[in-house]
C-alpha cells in the first residue's frame, strides 16, 4: 500500500502536518511515522485523538519505532525493505531545534540523521519526492540579504544548531544535484498558532515574553546593536504548515527552496513595542555590549536559569541577516495562504503563555 513517510511526529509541527496529509492523501495511502521508542506512548495517544476527530483516518496512520540517528533508522532489514517499497513521499522534519545544542548532538541528529534519511530515500523505488524542512538560519550570521538560492555564502554561525542544519542542507542539496527529487523548506523563527497561540515549546521570542511577564509594571530589557535596523523574522506555526502542505502537493515545486518567512518582518524595536502592548508592561531598555553579556550569561552559575533566557538567543538581538521569500510568494500566489502580521497574533501568543506557564523549553527530535 502506498505510504507517505514522516519524521518529527509527535512533535508540534509534525503532528499538525500529519493532520493535513491525512486530509490530502487518498483512501489507499497510509501515513507512516517514524517514532522514537521513548515517545511511543505520546505518539499513540495523538493517533487515537486524530482518529477520534477524523473517522475516515482510522487505520491510515501507522507508527514504526526507530531513530534517525541510527543507521537504517534503527529498522529491521525486512521492515526497512517493505517501507522502502511502499514509500512515495518522505517528509523529514525531525531535528534538534535548540540554539544551545552541543555540537556532537547536533551533528548526530541534524547531520547524521539527515544522511540516514537520504540513504533511505535512495532505496525507495517509487519515491516521488523528499520534502526536507531546513531553516532560514542556515544563513548563519551573514551580513546582508540571504535569498532562497543562497546556501554557502562564506557565513559564520551563531551556534551549533545553525551550523549543523547548514551541513544537513548541504547534504540534501548535493543529493538533489545527483537527481534526488526534493524540495527544501526553510522556516524562520516558528512561534505558536496565530489563532489560538498554542505551542509545544517555549523558546525564541518566548524567552522575552516570559521575562517581561515576570515583572508587574516595568521590565528591564537588554538591547544589543541597533533595534531600529535589526529584523526579527517570526512566523506562526499554522502559516508554516499551511504553506508546506500546499507547496508539497504541487508538482512544479520539486527542486526548489522556499523561505517560509515573514516578507515584512518587524525590527527588534517593533517586536518590543508589540510585546509591551500585549503584556501591559513598560520596557526599560538597557543598551549592553553583546560579547560580555553573552559571556556572563554563559559562565555565571545560575544566571541563565534565573532569567529564563537561553544565552545563545542573545545574538539574535543583533542578527544582521535579512531574508527574501521570492519563490514562496510567487508559488503561494492565489492560494489564500499568507503570513499574518505579528501585531495580529502576538496577543494570542501572550495569552497562551499566561494560561499555560509550564510548557517546557526542552528540545525534541
Amino acid at each position: 500500500m502506498p505510504t507517505w513517510f514522516v519524521t518529527g511526529f509527535p512533535g508540534f509541527l509534525g503532528s499538525a502536518l500529519v493532520e493535513r496529509l491525512l486530509e490530502r492523501a487518498g483512501a489507499g495511502t497510509t501515513v507512516t511515522c517514524l517514532v522514537q521508542p521513548r515517545f511511543r506512548d505520546v505518539a499513540a495517544a495523538r493517533v487515537a485523538a486524530l482518529e477520534a476527530d477524523r473517522p475516515a483516518a482510522q487505520g491510515r496512520l501507522r507508527l514504526v519505532e526507530g531513530d534517525i540517528t541510527r543507521p537504517d533508522l534503527g529498522l529491521e532489514a525486512s521492515d526497512r525493505a517493505a517501507l522502502q517499497a511502499d514509500t512515495e513521499a518522505i517528509y523529514h522534519l525531525a531535528a534538534v531545534y535548540d540554539l544551545g545544542v552541543r555540537r556532537e548532538v547536533g551533528m548526530r541528529v541534524n547531520v547524521d540523521g539527515t544522511r540516514h534519511i537520504l540513504n533511505m530515500a535512495a532505496g525507495c523505488g517509487a519515491l516521488q519526492r523528499l520534502h526536507y524542512v531546513s531553516t532560514c538560519y542556515v544563513s548563519g550570521r551573514y551580513d546582508g540579504v540571504f535569498s532562497e538560492d543562497d546556501l554557502d555564502v562564506g557565513q559564520r554561525f551563531n551556534n551549533h544548531y545553525e551550523e549543523t542544519k547548514y551541513l544537513a542542507e548541504v547534504a540534501v542539496q548535493e543529493a538533489m544535484r545527483q537527481s534526488l527529487p526534493a524540495t527544501v523548506y526553510r522556516p524562520a523563527i516558528v512561534v505558536g498558532d496565530s489563532r489560538t497561540g498554542a505551542t509545544q515549546k517555549y523558546d525564541g521570542p518566548y524567552y522575552l515574553i516570559r521575562w517581561v511577564l515576570r515583572w508587574q509594571r516595568v521590565a528591564p530589557m537588554p538591547l544589543f546593536g541597533d533595534p531600529h535596523r535589526v529584523e526579527v523574522n517570526l512566523v506562526p506555526s499554522d502559516y508554516v504548515i499551511d504553506a508546506l502542505a500546499y507547496l508539497s502537493a504541487r508538482p512544479e515545486t520539486v527542486g526548489r527552496v522556499y523561505h517560509l518567512a515573514d516578507p515584512r518582518p518587524e525590527t527588534v524595536d517593533g517586536v518590543l513595542r508589540r510585546i509591551q502592548q500585549a503584556t501591559g508592561r513598560r520596557l526599560l531598555r538597557l543598551r549592553l555590549p553583546l560579547g560580555p553579556s553573552l559571556a556572563l550569561m554563559t559562565h555565571v552559575p545560575g544566571l541563565a536559569r534565573w532569567t529564563g533566557i537561553e544565552p545563545q538567543a542573545l545574538p539574535y538581538f543583533s542578527h544582521p541577516t535579512r531574508y527574501t521569500c521570492t519563490n514562496t510568494l510567487r508559488d503561494l500566489d492565489g492560494s489564500g495562504i499568507a503570513c499574518p502580521a505579528l501585531a495580529d497574533y502576538l496577543p494570542a501568543l501572550v495569552a497562551y503563555v499566561q494560561a499555560h506557564p509550564d510548557v517546557p523549553a526542552a528540545a525534541m527530535y
